[in-house]
């Protein structure tokens, strides 16, 4: 299949014309002499004096509570690679046009040029008074969990990478009603992961929370060894506490008796071959972008019973706009301090429940990114999360 090459010319097109994506605009009216002494000076000194006095009036009196950084260094920017913080900048504008559209919430981009990760930590946590919470994008593993687990630890409002956190949420949603629709369990399949970067290491790390008991974690070298010194900490650790049947071997070998493929690595790693290995009734999620592990049509072809990618022009697109706005909204909504295991697993559970049982079928097993009923949804199942795990503060 070949590439909408028209695409990028009409976005180009769009970008200039319009000169970016966002800008910002008063929530109150400077009409008269009366609104700016409101607005401004000296009226506003009044509420400075109130978040002095109570610092929890910042919430009440800002609007630091609808307010979402979008924060990126550019070296990992959509299937572009590290391509800087300059160049990255229409992606973290589009961000916020989505967290607007969606979420109805406030986002500001800030493209930081700062590799070292304490350095870039240091200067985002400056910068947070601003916001009621962090969106980390397009930052590359491993420097991504650390700037990550660095930021919460000194903020206390949510941090979340987006790519990690939620493309995992999503996947788990999606892999939850594709076994019900194959009438399989997620605790009792064989489940086999390639691409083990930032998004493929928290996608494990959630359907081993949602229940996944035989997980294979496959890299450009194979069936993860937690012996191999070219592994990443965090990679041994995972390889560690996975694929408890000890298979060896390339992911071809993985995948026989298969039940469930999830990849996010690179175009056209998967044949039908491979496919056809699997276990009857298997499911394939292969989601590089651009290009699949293997196409949809080539997929079933070969015996998939359902699959899923990441494009909007295939049916059941694992779509990001499924889940960062209503769990940022349910957050902010709560003032939550974080976003924990328990939220992220109530986000995918609203939106696998959000197409019952009687209504799934192969080409519907996630809602479609413009439903309405996903962020309420989402924000709602999110907020009381936080509310059960203690991490509201209203």
């Amino acid at each position: 299949m070949s590439e909408p090459r028209d695409v990028y010319a009409r976005s180009l097109e769009l970008h200039r014309a319009k000169r970016g994506k966002i800008r910002m605009e008063s929530r109150v009216s400077i009409e008269t002499l009366d609104d700016l002494a409101l607005a401004y000076t000296p009226g506003v000194a009044e509420p400075c004096r109130e978040i002095e006095r109570n610092p929890e009036a910042l919430y009440e009196v800002t609007s630091k509570g609808d307010w979402v950084g979008v924060v990126t260094d550019g070296s990992a920017v959509l299937g572009l690679g590290d391509i800087g913080p300059a160049a990255a900048l229409p992606v973290m504008e589009g961000k916020c046009c989505l967290f607007k559209r969606f979420a109805g919430i406030d986002a500001f981009p800030l493209c930081v040029d700062q590799r070292d990760p304490d350095l870039f930590v240091d200067l985002v946590a400056r910068c947070a008074v601003s916001f009621g919470g962090i969106n980390l994008e397009d930052i590359a593993a491993p420097r991504c969990f650390e700037i990550e687990r660095k930021l919460q630890e000194r903020l206390d409002i949510p941090v979340f990478h987006d790519d990690q956190h939620g493309t995992a949420v999503i996947v788990l949603a999606g892999v939850r009603n594709a076994l019900k629709l194959v009438g399989k369990d997620l605790s009792r399949v064989r489940v086999v992961m390639n691409g083990m970067g930032a998004a493929g290491s928290a996608i494990a790390a959630m359907l081993e929370a949602g229940g996944a008991r035989n997980l294979v974690c496959c890299d450009r070298f194979g069936v993860m060894d937690p012996r191999d010194d070219r592994l990443t900490e965090p990679q041994r650790a995972l390889a560690g506490r996975t694929n408890p049947e000890g298979i060896r071997g390339d992911l071809s070998e993985a995948l026989r008796g298969a039940d469930l493929f999830v990849g996010v690595s690179r175009a056209g790693l998967v044949t039908e071959a491979m496919v056809a290995s699997m276990a009857p009734r298997g499911v394939v999620f292969a989601m590089a972008n651009p290009t699949p592990e293997i196409f949809p049509d080539a997929a079933r072809a070969a015996g998939a019973a359902v699959v899923a990618t990441g494009r909007s022009d295939f049916p059941n697109q694992v779509n990001n706009c499924l889940g960062f706005p209503g769990i940022f909204r349910g957050a902010l909504d709560v003032r939550a301090t974080r976003v924990d295991e328990a939220m992220k697993l109530a986000a995918a559970e609203a939106l696998s429940a959000l197409i019952p049982q009687g209504e799934l079928w192969e080409d519907r097993i996630l809602p479609d990114a413009l439903d309405p009923r996903v962020v309420p949804a989402v924000a709602a199942a999110v907020g009381a999360a936080a509310q059960r795990s203690g991490l509201a503060r209203r």
